[in-house]
């Protein structure tokens, strides 16, 4: 049960993080491109990198409730592939082929990297 409630408590944490930076960036910007969504996936593969490193080579007898909470809870309420994929579906919808092209190959390609560059940072 205790892993249910690691999983709970991350996933509202995130979701309400998620929501902050949402209302931040609506304030704050307003072209077609999905900006806030960008911004939550690359922090996120980056979070993914540093807490999944972290805690299986930094802290390798952490428990796996620390991991349920921080990966599957924190980061999977705090970012999110299915606002990513209707967001590009609606600027190919409504005409921004190019803004779509451009936020499905940079989340990809920025998303790997910020994995690569948050595995990288723990290790050093």
């Amino acid at each position: 049960m205790i892993r249910f409630a690691a999983v709970f408590l991350g996933a509202g944490l995130g979701g309400v993080a998620r929501y902050a930076v949402n209302l931040a960036m609506a304030r704050a910007y307003s072209g077609t491109f999905p900006l806030a969504t960008f911004l939550v996936n690359v922090a996120g593969c980056f979070l993914a990198g540093v807490a999944i490193t972290w805690l299986t080579e930094r802290t390798p007898t952490a428990s796996d409730n620390w991991k349920l909470l921080l990966v599957v809870g924190v980061l999977g309420g705090f970012t999110t592939f299915s606002t990513f994929g209707y967001e590009t579906y609606r600027a190919i919808r409504e005409g921004y082929a190019a803004t779509a092209i451009l936020n499905a190959g940079a989340s990809v390609v920025l998303g790997l990297a910020a994995v690569w560059l948050g595995c990288v940072i723990v290790r050093r």
